[in-house]
C-alpha cells in the first residue's frame, strides 16, 4: 500500500501520557491532573484528556478554540491555527459545551485526515473553559503546492487508474466490451496534501460508472500525485451494508407542516400494520411518502422515501437520478406494491432511526441540524436482484432482495446502519478505507443494532441481539440471513485480517467487527442508554478522519470518563477492548509463516518480478513520501539490496527480472518510459515511451514484452530486444483487434489476441517465435469466453480463462506450446473451483493468485496462493498465512516471492517450497 494508504490502514501507536500543563486564568475550576497522549509522527498531541483551561475571550467558538491552540503553542506545535486550522463546524450541547471542529490546511491546500477538535464548556462566569482536544494536526508537512499536473491530466490517470483495477480484480470485466473500454468519468475536486511524511501533493478526484463484470457501480476517491501525475491512492465512497439554519423559523414551519400533513399506513414485510406520515401531491392528488413531521425548518427538508424500481445500482450510486419521483398512492393507505419494494420499511424504519437519535441524544437528522433523509428503494443490479444497501453520502439506497432475502431496508438495524453512515459523516468523517474504515463500518453496526433492540425491545442477552441482518430472510432461520455478528468474538490477534485497498476498501467489513464486537460488550456491560451516550460522545467529540482502533479505544475510555463513567464499570470498559486486542502495539503480534525479504512496502497498484536468484520490487521511503523506487535482493534474503531506479521524482514501478536484467515503467507527467538496468550495474536504458501502459511487463534474455495502450485506448503488446529496442514489434492496439497479458520465456512470446472475424470478435491464445516472427495459435476460446494473464516456462504456455457463466470461478488452463495436452490445471466447476486472477510460471511450478468464490467474507474469501506441478498432480497452498497474498512472482524451482498482507502493511515475503494443505 502507498505511504498514504499506510495511514489509513495502520492505526497510531499510543504511547505513554505525560502530564498535561496546568490550568490557567481565574475563575476557573480546580485543575485536575491531565493527560497527553502523543500523536505518531507529529508533535501535536493526539489527545488530551482531564484538563479545564481558560480559552482566551473570542467572538466565536471557532475563534477561541484557535485562539486557546495558539497560546498553548509549547504543547500542541500547532505554528498558525488561524492560518492552518479552518473551521468545520461547531455543536453545542447542553451545559454549554461547545465541540469545535478544525480542518487542517498546508500553505492553503486541504490536508487529507487532518482535524483537530477541541472541547470547551463554560465557565462559573460565563467564559469558555477548554476540557480536552483530539485529532490530527500532521506537523512535519514541508512539501510545495505548485502542481505539475493539471486537472485534464488528473481526471485521465485517475480513469486509467481506475478501469486498470478494474480489470486487475476481474479479467472478464472488459469481455465484449465496445473498443472504448468501460464508460468512467471523472471530476476533479482540486489540490489535497496526503499526510505521508513531509506530504504529497496530489489531485482529488472522483471517478463515477460501472464496472462492465456484473454492473456493479464505480464510484472511487482517486488521489493523482500533481507532480508525476501517478495514481498514489484510491479507494471506494460508497459505504454498503451519503447552511446554517434558523431554529425558531423552522420549528414554525414544522408546526404548518404537521397539522397539513396526513398519516398514511402500510404493511411491512413482516406483515406488521404501521401509521405513516406521508404527503399530499396537490397536482396529481396522490399521497406520497414523504414526511415532513420530524424535520421542522424553513428550508423544504423532510424525510421522504423515493421510488427507484427499474433503476440500477449505477443509476443512482454518487448521483441524482432525473425525475425520481417520490413513492405514491392513490388513498393513505400504501398497499402490496410499497410493501414489496421495501417502501413502507424504508419509511417507517427511517422515522424509527431519526427518532433514536433525536431523543437520545439530541440530535436533528443526520447533520445534526435538520437535513433531509432520503431513502431509495427497488434498486437492481443490472435488472436483476440487488442484495445489498449503501450510502453514498447523500442518500441510503436499497436493494430489492432475492428468493432468499428480502429487500435490505426490511432490517431495520440495516437501515440504522445505513442512516448512522450519514451521521459519521457529518462528524467524525471517517475515511471509508483501512482501520478508519473498519471503524465507520463498526460504529454504523453497533448504532443500527442499538436502534433495533430497542424499538423491539430485545434484550441485551438474547442471542439474536447481536446480529445484523437477520430479519431479511423470507424462509429461513434468523441466523442464515445475518450478515455479521457483534458476538462473534473477532480480536485482532486471532481475526485481523490485512488486505490492500482494492479488496473491501482495506477491510472495512472483515475488521469491523473487532471494533464493533468491543463496543457491544460495553453496551452489555453499562446498560444501552449510558453506553450509547459514551459511543455517540466519541463519534461526536473525539474521533477524526483517519483514527484507526487504538485512537477508537481512546476516545471510548475517555467519552465514557466525561460521563461520569467510572471504578468496576469504567474497568469494564477497558476489558472490552482488551478483550478484543484492541491494546497498543496490537499490530506487531501478527505472525507469518514466510520469510520477509522486504517491510513495509508502502506503495499501490505495482507489482513484483523475480528471475534466477534476484527478486524485484517497488517501494517509497519509511514514511512514504518519496516516488517510488524500484529495488532488487536475491531470492535466499543474503546481500544488500540493490536500488535500480533513478530518484529523478517519477514513479518507478512494476518490474520484473530474468536474474540478469531488471525492466520497469517510470511514470511521469509527460507519460510513461519503458527502462531497463543490467542486475551486475551500469546505465539505465530507455526502451520505450507511451501515454499509457498496462501492469504485464515481463523480460527473458534479450527480449522484453509489454502491455500499452494506443492514443486510442486501444490495448496493444509489444516485443523488442534490448539491445536494439528501436525495432519494437507491436500487435493489437487497431480498431478491430487488442492484444493483452503479454509474457516471454526462452525466446517465445504468449499473448491473448482479440480480433474482428467475419462480424464476430473471436479470442486466442497465441505464441510468437521471437527469432522467426512465426505466430501460431495455441487454442481459439469459444464464443462469450473471456482470455486472461499468460505465463510460459519449461515449454508450455498458461493462461487463465473464464466462460461468463457467472459463477464466480475461472480456469487454469496448460497446453504446449504447439497446442497439445491442453490440461485444466484448476477448473472452472467442480467442488475446488475458483476465481484465479493472476498466473506465474518456472519449469518447475506454476503458481496463481486466486481466491474461493461465493464464500462469507472471511479469510478464506481472500487471494491466496495455489501452487501446481506443471503436469497438474500436485496441489498445493503456497502459504497459511492469514490475510492476502498477492502479485506471485515464480523463481526458481518451487520458489515464489509474493506480497503478504497479514501484518495490515505490506511486504515481499517468500517460500521455497509450499506449505502444503492450511486447515
Amino acid at each position: 500500500m502507498s505511504g498514504a494508504a499506510a495511514l489509513l490502514g495502520v492505526a497510531a501507536l499510543v504511547m505513554s501520557a505525560v502530564p498535561a500543563g496546568a490550568a490557567t486564568g481565574d475563575g476557573t475550576a480546580p485543575p485536575v491532573p491531565g493527560e497527553v497522549v502523543p500523536g505518531q509522527r507529529t508533535a501535536t498531541p493526539a489527545l488530551v484528556d482531564g484538563i479545564r483551561e481558560r480559552a482566551p475571550a473570542a467572538g466565536s467558538a471557532a475563534d477561541a478554540a484557535r485562539a486557546y491552540l495558539a497560546a498553548e503553542r509549547d504543547r500542541y506545535r500547532i505554528a498558525d491555527p488561524v492560518r492552518d486550522l479552518e473551521p468545520a463546524g461547531t455543536v453545542r450541547a447542553d451545559g454549554g459545551r461547545e465541540t469545535v471542529r478544525l480542518r487542517q490546511e498546508h500553505r492553503g491546500v486541504p490536508v487529507l485526515g487532518g482535524q483537530y477538535v477541541v472541547r470547551m464548556e463554560k465557565g462559573d462566569d460565563g467564559r469558555r473553559v477548554v476540557t480536552g482536544t483530539s485529532g490530527k494536526y500532521f506537523t512535519g508537512l514541508r512539501t510545495d503546492t505548485a502542481a505539475e499536473v493539471d486537472d485534464m491530466l488528473a481526471v485521465e490517470r485517475a480513469v486509467d487508474a481506475v478501469r486498470a483495477d478494474l480489470d486487475a480484480e476481474d479479467f472478464t470485466a472488459f469481455a465484449g466490451a465496445d473498443e472504448d473500454g468501460t464508460p468512467l468519468t471523472g471530476t476533479s475536486h482540486g489540490l489535497v496534501v496526503l499526510p505521508a511524511g513531509a506530504g504529497l501533493l496530489t489531485r482529488h478526484v472522483t471517478v463515477r460508472g460501472a464496472s462492465l463484470a456484473g454492473g456493479e457501480p464505480v464510484l472511487r476517491e482517486v488521489y493523482i500525485d500533481a507532480h508525476a501525475g501517478y495514481p498514489v491512492l484510491q479507494y471506494s465512497g460508497i459505504k454498503t451494508f451519503g447552511a446554517p439554519r434558523t431554529a425558531a423559523a423552522g420549528k414554525a414551519a414544522g408546526r404548518a407542516a404537521r397539522s397539513a400533513d396526513p398519516v398514511g399506513s402500510g404493511v411491512t414485510l413482516d406483515g406488521r400494520s404501521v401509521e405513516l406520515p406521508v404527503g399530499q401531491d396537490e397536482v396529481q392528488g396522490t399521497y406520497v411518502l414523504r414526511d415532513r413531521t420530524r424535520i421542522q425548518n424553513d428550508y423544504g427538508d423532510f424525510l421522504g422515501t423515493w421510488d427507484a424500481r427499474g433503476l440500477g445500482v449505477t443509476d443512482v450510486a454518487g448521483v441524482w437520478p432525473p425525475e425520481l419521483p417520490l413513492f405514491s398512492s392513490p388513498t393513505p393507505a400504501f398497499g402490496s406494491g410499497a410493501t414489496e419494494a421495501g417502501a413502507v420499511d424504508a419509511h417507517w424504519a427511517a422515522g424509527r432511526v431519526y427518532d433514536y437519535f433525536r431523543d437520545r441524544h439530541g440530535r436533528d437528522s443526520l447533520d445534526g441540524r435538520g437535513m433531509s433523509v432520503h431513502s431509495l428503494v427497488g434498486v437492481t443490479d443490472g435488472g436483476q436482484p440487488y442484495v445489498n444497501a449503501f450510502w453514498d453520502g447523500e442518500k441510503t439506497v436499497y436493494g430489492t432482495g432475492d428468493s432468499t432475502y428480502l429487500p435490505l431496508s426490511a432490517g431495520l438495524d440495516v437501515v440504522g446502519h445505513e442512516m448512522t453512515h450519514g451521521v459519521i459523516d457529518h462528524s467524525a468523517d471517517l475515511v471509508y478505507a483501512g482501520q478508519s474504515g473498519a471503524l465507520n463500518e463498526g460504529i454504523a453496526d453497533y448504532f443500527g443494532n442499538a436502534v433495533e433492540t430497542d424499538v423491539y425491545g430485545v434484550p441485551m442477552d438474547d442471542p439474536a441481539a447481536g446480529l445484523l441482518g437477520e430479519r431479511l430472510c423470507r424462509t429461513g432461520p434468523a441466523d442464515a440471513c445475518a450478515f455479521r455478528d457483534l458476538n462473534d468474538g473477532r480480536t485482532t490477534a486471532t481475526s485481523f485480517l490485512g488486505v490492500g485497498f482494492g479488496t473491501d476498501n482495506g477491510g472495512v467489513h472483515l475488521n469491523s467487527t473487532i471494533f464493533s464486537g468491543a463496543l457491544w460488550d460495553i453496551r452489555e456491560d453499562l446498560g444501552a442508554e449510558r453506553a450509547d451516550r459514551v459511543v455517540y460522545r466519541a463519534v461526536t467529540e473525539y474521533l477524526t478522519p483517519l483514527d484507526g482502533f487504538t485512537q477508537g479505544r481512546d476516545a471510548v475510555i475517555a467519552a465514557a470518563k466525561d460521563l461520569g463513567v467510572s471504578g468496576q464499570d469504567l474497568t469494564a470498559v477497558q476489558r472490552a477492548f482488551n478483550a478484543h486486542g484492541i491494546v497498543p502495539n496490537w499490530e506487531l503480534a501478527l505472525g507469518v509463516d514466510s520469510d520477509t525479504l522486504l517491510e513495509r512496502v508502502n506503495t499501490a497498484d505495482t507489482r513484483l518480478g523475480a528471475g534466477g536468484d534476484w527478486w524485484t520490487a517497488a517501494t517509497s521511503d519509511e514514511d512514504g513520501t518519496e516516488p517510488y523506487s524500484v529495488w532488487a535482493g536475491r531470492n535466499d534474503g543474503t546481500g544488500r539490496l540493490k536500488l535500480m531506479s533513478p530518484n529523478d521524482g517519477r514513479y518507478h514501478v512494476n518490474p520484473a527480472t530474468d536474474g540478469k536484467t531488471v525492466v520497469w515503467q517510470a511514470h511521469g507527467s509527460n507519460g510513461i518510459d519503458i527502462l531497463a538496468r543490467p542486475l551486475a550495474g551500469g546505465p539505465v536504458k530507455v526502451l520505450a515511451h507511451h501515454r499509457s501502459v498496462g501492469r504485464a511487463l515481463d523480460v527473458d534474455g534479450d527480449v522484453v514484452a509489454y502491455a500499452y495502450n494506443n492514443h486510442g485506448g486501444r490495448a496493444a503488446v509489444a516485443h523488442l530486444s534490448l539491445k536494439d529496442p528501436a525495432n519494437k514489434v507491436s500487435r493489437g492496439g487497431g480498431t478491430y483487434r487488442r492484444a493483452t497479458w503479454p509474457s516471454v520465456s526462452d525466446g517465445k512470446l504468449v499473448y491473448q489476441d482479440t480480433r474482428r472475424v467475419a462480424h464476430v470478435y473471436e479470442s486466442s491464445t497465441r505464441v510468437v517465435d521471437i527469432a522467426t516472427g512465426e505466430e501460431s495459435v495455441v487454442q481459439t476460446a469459444t464464443p462469450g469466453t473471456s482470455l486472461g494473464p499468460t505465463a510460459v516456462a519449461g515449454g508450455r504456455v498458461y493462461w487463465l480463462l473464464d466462460e461468463i457463466d457467472g459463477n464466480g470461478t475461472t480456469t487454469l488452463r496448460s497446453a504446449g506450446l504447439d497446442g497439445s495436452n491442453v490440461t485444466d490445471l484448476s477448473a472452472e466447476t467442480g467442488p475446488q473451483a475458483l476465481n484465479v486472477s493472476h498466473v506465474t510460471a518456472s519449469e518447475g511450478a506454476v503458481t496463481m493468485v486466486a481466491r474461493k468464490p461465493d464464500t462469507v467474507l472471511r479469510n478464506e474469501a481472500l487471494s491466496k496462493l495455489w501452487q501446481f506441478s506443471p503436469d497438474g498432480d500436485r496441489r498445493d497452498r503456497v502459504s497459511c498465512n492469514r490475510g492476502e497474498q498477492l502479485s506471485a512472482a515464480a523463481a526458481p524451482g518451487t520458489r515464489v516471492v509474493w506480497l503478504d498482507a497479514t501484518t495490515g502493511t505490506g511486504e515481499v515475503v517468500t517460500r521455497a517450497r509450499p506449505s502444503g494443505r492450511c486447515g
